[in-house]
């Protein structure tokens, strides 16, 4: 089963849904020839094609719209808002190569605040899987919500076997008294990889996999938060209104903190290159948080405890 399949026998299973595309082909090429009028590209006109998906949606269609993430949210996000968001409808936002998957594009096709702008937006619901086997484990429950959403597309393959998929519930992989890592979407591996090392090293490292991040499992973070000597943010993402501002604004909620150490960009956009080089060079490969980490627990057990900012690129 991949995404094409699995979008293939949700629309031959219920004629309300669409596929649209904004001249977006990469994995539902073989889509057309099957769905025939039920298949939708309007070209390189992302506002239309949201502008379409909402009077669809008005009409009782359950629309799934793809596009490049960064002219999916930042051309159309008027149209995402004001039609979609406002009217509250069933639009499903099916972005393409979000975070460091546009790797060697520069800052131009680099979607790295879809988050912040997404979950800023009443009533939408955000959703960034780890990988392919989560992504095909999620997409059910969010096609068959009532509300809209933006998905994060990944079709990487996985390093684990998923549990099932809960909208606004964390997969925990594992706990940890020492550190406790928090990410999302594609890191996903290279946070695996980190906590490999840094057991290896003797260290209690916990996993969480905040695949849905609106609504996102304020539980799960508040008790990893109280039971962790440190939480480590891991995204591709600026460091301004993804996760680290939704753990903030979490611990602020419930008047607690707690030591914070945040892999994300930091007011800039990060260096094209292939994937291995933009992870390698902005560093967020496993060993480099791993050695990020073991340096910032050294340094905490040396001096009293404070929460700090401290990105993986400072």
């Amino acid at each position: 089963m991949n995404y094409q399949e699995l979008i293939k026998q949700t629309a031959l299973a219920d004629d309300r849904f669409v596929v649209m595309t904004a001249e977006n082909r990469a994995v539902i090429r073989d889509l057309p020839a099957v769905l025939g009028h039920r298949f939708i590209d309007t070209g390189i006109t992302e506002q239309t094609m949201i502008g379409m998906a909402a009077g669809l949606a008005l009409r009782g269609r359950i629309p799934v719209c793809h596009a490049l993430a960064t002219f999916l949210i930042y051309r159309a996000y008027e149209f995402v808002r004001t039609d979609v968001g406002i009217a509250h409808l069933p639009v499903k936002l099916s972005s393409w190569i979000a975070g460091f998957l546009s790797d060697g594009n520069g800052p131009t096709h680099q979607a790295i605040e879809d988050v912040a702008l997404m979950r800023g937006i009443p009533g939408m619901t955000v959703f960034c899987p780890a990988d392919e086997q989560d992504m095909l484990a999620m997409l059910p429950e969010i096609w068959a919500s009532p509300h809209p959403a933006y998905v994060r597309l990944n079709i990487r393959p996985s390093v684990i076997k998923h549990e099932p998929f809960k909208t606004g519930k964390a997969e925990t992989i594992s706990e940890g008294k020492d550190v406790t890592l928090l990410v999302y979407g594609m890191l996903f591996e290279q946070a695996f990889k980190a906590k490999e090392i840094l057991e290896e090293q003797g260290l209690e490292v916990g996993l969480v996999n905040l695949r849905s991040l609106k609504p996102v499992d304020e539980e799960t973070i508040l008790k990893v938060a109280a039971n962790s000597k440190l939480l480590v943010t891991i995204e591709d993402h600026f460091l301004t209104g993804g996760l680290y501002s939704i753990i903030a604004e979490i611990f602020l909620k419930n008047r607690t903190t707690a030591n914070v150490l945040p892999f994300a960009l930091n007011e800039r956009w990060f260096r094209p290159g292939l994937l291995s080089e933009v992870l390698n060079y902005e560093g967020f490969t496993g060993p480099q948080i791993a050695a990020k980490i073991s340096a910032t627990l050294k340094e905490q057990n040396g001096v009293a405890a404070k929460p700090a900012l401290l990105t993986a690129n400072n």
